[in-house]
């Protein structure tokens, strides 16, 4: 059976590997692209619908597919106003999640982060814990929250001291051992694989922390 997809944040560095590992997967028809621009994609299978994310619920027509996949998100540095940051990091996956319960989509799959906690003192993890709970709230049959820890990868950004960060950071991956593994480096790459994995495979589980990612991300695949 050939499906839809929609993905959300597909220009960045998760989303532009989940984007090409969709394209050449046979069992997707179209893969929907919602974003403030365009991506200049050239495949057939993909249809760009640009607007304002900040208000998702005027795409509802548009909004329809077999699978939802986000991984849109910001940084303090791109966007250090909190109420922005906040309409962005919660408000888009949660309004996508509504969408996605409205035009009974039955597949939700988003990206959040390490350290998500709904009762956090720290802004980040509040916000991203927030979320996770206002996508649950939606009991969207098969929904899947990926927490991963420090997103390795290629950026099309010139950030020496953060390239400089990350080789330090791989450097002391083998002393991650035990219950301390779920804090390695995770390539966006892999990410993007075991996003894959969920939506084809659909295990009972719905929040998958970095360790668990890194995993499905290894498994074979075996479209059903």
């Amino acid at each position: 059976m050939e499906k839809t997809a929609i993905i959300l944040g597909a220009s960045g560095l998760t989303g532009q590997h989940l984007l090409t590992a969709l394209i050449a997967d046979k069992s997707y028809d179209n893969i929907k692209l919602f974003s403030r621009k365009k991506t200049e994609n050239t495949s057939s299978k993909v249809i760009e619908i640009v607007g304002n994310l900040l208000t998702l619920e005027n795409f509802k027509e548009d909004f329809t597919a077999d699978e939802v996949f986000v991984c849109i998100g910001t940084t303090a540095k791109k966007t250090p106003d909190k109420t922005m940051y906040k309409n962005i990091d919660f408000g888009i996956p949660a309004a996508a999640a509504k969408l996605a319960k409205e035009n009974h989509i039955p597949t939700f799959i988003v990206v959040s982060a390490m350290g998500a906690n709904a009762k956090s003192s720290v802004f980040y993890n509040k916000t991203k814990g927030e979320m996770e709970q206002a996508v649950l709230s939606e009991k969207i049959p098969y929904t899947y929250i990926l927490r991963p820890s420090i997103i390795g990868g290629n950026r099309n950004e010139n950030r020496p001291m953060e390239k400089i960060g990350m080789a330090i950071f791989k450097l002391l991956q083998p002393l991650m051992l035990g219950k301390f593994k779920k804090y390695r480096l995770i390539e966006a790459e892999n990410i993007a694989k075991a996003m894959m994995h969920l939506a084809n495979e659909k295990p009972e589980i719905q929040i998958i922390e970095s360790d668990k990612i890194q995993e499905l991300a290894l498994l074979p695949a075996t479209n059903k």
